[in-house]
């Protein structure tokens, strides 16, 4: 008997849940984005010099380092965004001749580079021609940026919420059904600005730096899931 009463528990059970509407939802991902000019730059720049001994190398670094230093502080930058990236002291060897089995040394090479934020980006022209002119001989390039972009890049994910609603829509019409309500939110991605960068070896030689600073792009990615139901 108690047997019997299980197993009616157990069909009732079965029977409820089958009655119970299965949700039905549709999951897409939105995206969007915003652009806006650039605030800022940063240039990676610097000194390289050779000499026979590393003392001497490092002595003509020196000197050419402090006028660098010099110009960007004449330029109104910060100490704050002026910061060391690389520093190096290589050997240079003589070119091997077959049946050598080492090679000389015949000098040394030093390299003092450095990372500057450049905050007013219409001194930037100004800035790298002095740079260049005060001994830097060595621009890797510039990337763009803008200081603050929150502002811009919630732009971007309200235009990808706007896309992932218009995508929804666009596949619940062809389905012949409607989209209710927001169920979840969540976000993929959200891409500040990528530098781009600016070759400088060309721009050198002319008496002033021409600069296009162009416009940043943010990204923004989004899943939503909707809940459908049927139409009116």
């Amino acid at each position: 008997m108690r047997t019997v009463i299980l197993l009616a528990i157990l069909a009732s059970n079965v029977v409820s849940m089958q009655a119970e509407e299965v949700p039905r939802v549709i999951s897409v991902t939105g995206q969007g984005s915003a652009t806006a000019p650039p605030d800022m730059a940063t240039v990676t720049t610097g000194v390289v010099t050779q000499g026979v001994t590393a003392a001497e190398a490092l002595e003509s670094n020196n000197a050419a380092m402090q006028r660098l230093m010099a110009v960007l502080k004449r330029s109104n930058v910060a100490d704050k965004d002026i910061q060391t990236s690389g520093f190096y002291v290589n050997p240079e060897y003589q070119r091997q001749q077959r049946g050598d089995e080492s090679p000389a040394i015949i000098g040394y090479r030093v390299t003092n580079q450095v990372q500057v934020r450049v905050r007013n980006l219409p001194n930037l022209g100004g800035i790298l021609d002095a740079l260049v002119k005060s001994g830097s001989n060595q621009v890797s390039g510039i990337s763009f940026g803008i200081e603050n972009s929150i502002g811009v890049l919630d732009q971007a994910r309200t235009a990808a919420v706007a896309d992932a609603r218009r995508r929804a829509q666009l596949y619940a019409q062809s389905a012949g059904v409607l989209v209710g309500k927001v169920l979840s939110i969540s976000e993929q991605t959200a891409i500040a600005p990528q530098p781009r960068y600016m070759n400088f070896a060309r721009a050198a030689a002319a008496d002033a730096v021409p600069v296009a600073t162009g416009e940043q792009e943010l990204q923004a990615s989004v899943s939503i899931i909707f809940e459908l139901k049927d139409a009116e």
